[in-house]
């Protein structure tokens, strides 16, 4: 065909048109393949040990089957999708499940199958990794004592860290909140991340935590983030730490990080200032809320002024590379009475107290996961079956539509790829990767609900859809 432009005549505007395509995706290089945790277990760092993860676990697993003995009361409970058909005797709900486990095809879209399923996987991950992330908190959580005390706790807290990456007893992710690098606090703030880190790197030989962390709560401005890279830069050097070892997560708990004083959104100027530093942003529920005036009875995490600030941070960082995360419920599943020795109306009462805390618990992740934020934070290990069970029933209830659109997808990609085409829609197919590597990583699926999709577990495990299309080539 005849064309009236010459490559010669566009090659000034190709060059610069590269330029600014490049800078561009350093800006936004996509979302980050590596394993995101679901959510986040803040603790006092006074009360913290080397095995704070197991001993949570077990507090969880021991609430959830006593509060939940089978997958009918669980669904009953949260109020799960078919509940109300659920037949109400036991025998009948025990002969009902094995009926529909020894059935191959005919009956799997029964509501007690997804129940069982999900119900069982939360009882695997709580007797094998019930907590994924831990946050050893030296603000809200630990509370504002006096110096001698921190000091203590501090180193306190450094040796049972470094006894736990002995005993090999961590979570996968781990970390320390300091205080803000406010006025008030620096000063204490910097303090007591010298003294975790020195007393740590001493009892471990310079070795830091798989996935270790600093979070920075109360975040208005840059300099504060500046701040704290470059105390990262003097620690490193001081305790002889591989240059950019230490990173950090930011709260988004103000309303100034959302709008500035100028009418801007500074979200992306923080980052920028953290050079690289930064992996995150967490948002602080109640901070935020109370910073917005709305009352205690109120600061929910489904409230609209959340939904205003998510959404904010998610347009000013998505595609960065930086990870979200949203808050807590503070409705605690906690049984009003305590003892061995309760009356029938006691134990009733225990039990609508900790289902009703379960529904707003559960209903407020799926409204976080309907959102697009996959991980957020829990307060108490009574919570982590029902991160579980909303997490679980997310990624099942829509897992056979989402394998065969990720099959046909890749199997239109790899047709591309093997002749010579321009596939040009890498973001959605990272994106249904993303899908299964996150429903993998949190014990929602299994490697074989991974095979179905087409993808072996070594492509998968690449974490990237370019990647696998580039082994696919080769191969």
């Amino acid at each position: 065909m005849k064309t009236s432009i010459s490559k010669t005549s566009v090659k000034g505007i190709w060059s610069k048109l590269k330029k600014a395509n490049t800078a561009f995706n350093k800006i936004y290089p996509g979302d980050r393949p590596d394993r995101q945790a679901v959510h986040t277990v803040y603790g006092g760092a006074h009360l913290f040990k080397a095995n704070t993860a197991h001993a949570l676990g077990e507090i969880a697993l021991r609430n959830f089957v006593s509060y939940a003995p089978d997958c009918f009361t669980m669904a009953e409970a949260l109020q799960l999708e078919g509940y109300q058909k659920l037949p109400t005797k036991k025998k009948e709900r025990k002969a009902l499940l094995k009926k529909l486990l020894s059935q191959k095809k005919a009956g799997k879209k029964h509501p007690a199958n997804l129940y069982n399923e999900v119900y069982q996987r939360v009882i695997n991950k709580l007797e094998t990794e019930a907590v994924e992330d831990f946050r050893i908190d030296f603000e809200d959580g630990f509370g504002n004592r006096s110096n001698q005390e921190e000091d203590e706790a501090a180193a306190i807290a450094a040796t049972e860290t470094a006894k736990g990456m002995a005993d090999q007893s961590l979570p996968p992710f781990i970390g320390i909140r300091i205080k803000p690098l406010t006025e008030e606090h620096k000063e204490r703030s910097l303090r007591t991340l010298d003294i975790f880190l020195s007393t740590l790197t001493e009892k471990t030989k310079g070795q830091l935590p798989n996935n270790f962390v600093v979070m920075l709560p109360k975040v208005t401005i840059p300099e504060q983030v500046e701040s704290l890279v470059a105390i990262f830069e003097l620690l490193e050097k001081k305790l002889k730490l591989k240059t950019g070892s230490l990173q950090f997560e930011i709260m988004v708990e103000t309303t100034q990080i959302v709008i500035d004083h100028l009418g801007k959104n500074p979200l992306r100027q923080i980052i920028t200032a953290a050079k690289g530093r930064c992996i995150a942003t967490h948002f602080g529920t109640y901070d935020y809320t109370a910073s917005n005036n709305i009352t205690a009875k109120y600061q929910l995490m489904n409230h609209a002024v959340c939904d205003f600030a998510h959404f904010m941070t998610k347009v000013a960082l998505s595609h960065t590379g930086i990870w979200l995360s949203d808050g807590a419920s503070n409705i605690m599943p906690a049984a009003p009475h305590k003892g061995k020795k309760l009356n029938k109306q006691q134990l009733k009462e225990n039990k609508a107290t900790v289902h009703r805390a379960w529904k707003i618990g559960y209903d407020q992740i799926r409204h976080s996961l309907w959102k697009g934020l996959y991980q957020g934070w829990d307060l108490h290990p009574a919570q982590l079956p029902i991160r579980y069970a909303a997490l679980y029933t997310f990624f099942l209830e829509s897992i056979d539509d989402a394998t065969l659109r990720l099959k046909a997808f890749m199997e239109k990609a790899a047709q591309a790829t093997l002749s010579g085409d321009v596939f040009d829609d890498a973001a959605t197919g990272q994106g249904l990767i993303n899908y299964f590597l996150k429903a993998l990583n949190c014990g929602a699926i299994t490697e074989a609900d991974v095979l179905k999709t087409g993808l072996t577990i070594e492509e998968i495990q690449l974490r990237s859809f370019s990647q696998i299309l580039k082994k696919r080539a080769v191969d």
